[in-house]
């Protein structure tokens, strides 16, 4: 079966596009807040970031991978009394967080052509701080581990 030439064309186009469309948004979204910030808004765009965070009242804040990837470790932070909130966005690209063990997890995370993993909570786990994660992965993925300090 022969491809025509326009098809091809235009997939070529549909992919500079895109590219340079990352290209831009690049410029534009700049990463804050660091290993001690009790908010942070990261961004990864044909790039990666690895944050071990040790705030010491972590509330929350916002991930974007696009074409990038994020590795965020959350087990020396400590969150606030009200839990934290994360918007995790991936686009062709991963994120992946870990939190203690005892910590839980509420997902309101979706995915198209993509995939998400969180831990369900545990049923003991009502008084235990919560994070809540809302966002989506469009052909990327998102991944919460519950891991012990040093794994």
């Amino acid at each position: 079966m022969r491809v025509p030439r326009i098809a091809i064309a235009a997939l070529i186009g549909f992919w500079a596009g895109l590219m340079t469309a990352a290209s831009l948004v690049k410029r534009v979204l700049r990463s804050r807040g660091g290993a001690d910030s009790d908010e942070v808004g990261l961004v990864a765009i044909f790039d990666g970031i690895d944050l071990e965070s040790h705030a010491p009242a972590f509330s929350g804040g916002s991930m974007f991978a696009w074409y990038g990837g994020i590795d965020v470790d959350l087990r020396g932070a400590t969150l606030t009394p009200d839990g934290a909130h994360l918007d995790l966005h991936a686009i062709n690209g991963g994120i992946s967080v870990k939190v203690p063990e005892g910590w839980r997890v509420e997902s309101r995370m979706k995915a198209f052509m993509g995939g998400v993993d969180a831990p369900a909570p545990a049923p003991d786990a009502e008084q235990a701080p919560t994070l809540t994660l809302d966002g989506f992965a469009v052909f990327g993925g998102v991944s919460v581990k519950a891991k012990p300090s040093g794994a």
